[in-house]
């Protein structure tokens, strides 16, 4: 079986999904959104989603550092 391409960088270097995603894990990431659901024009259900995408080494690290954090609510 052939593996997919490797995607081409502006500077002209191939990255695969996996450096990608060791970058991101590396770094942190964070995704949030939001969905609602409505009939008729009354909203049935709304879901906020937040999703914090790092490495446990990444997160002892922040907690270590004595950033304040804030609660999520």
């Amino acid at each position: 079986m052939k593996s997919p391409p490797l995607k081409q960088t502006r500077n002209g270097t191939a990255r695969s999904l996996c450096d990608v995603l060791d970058r991101v894990l590396a770094q942190g990431a964070v995704v949030s959104g939001e969905v609602t659901l409505s009939l008729a024009g009354v909203d049935l259900v709304y879901v906020n989603l937040k999703l914090l995408l790092a490495s446990s080494t990444k997160m002892l690290e922040v907690l270590d550092s004595g950033i304040e954090r804030r609660p999520l609510a």
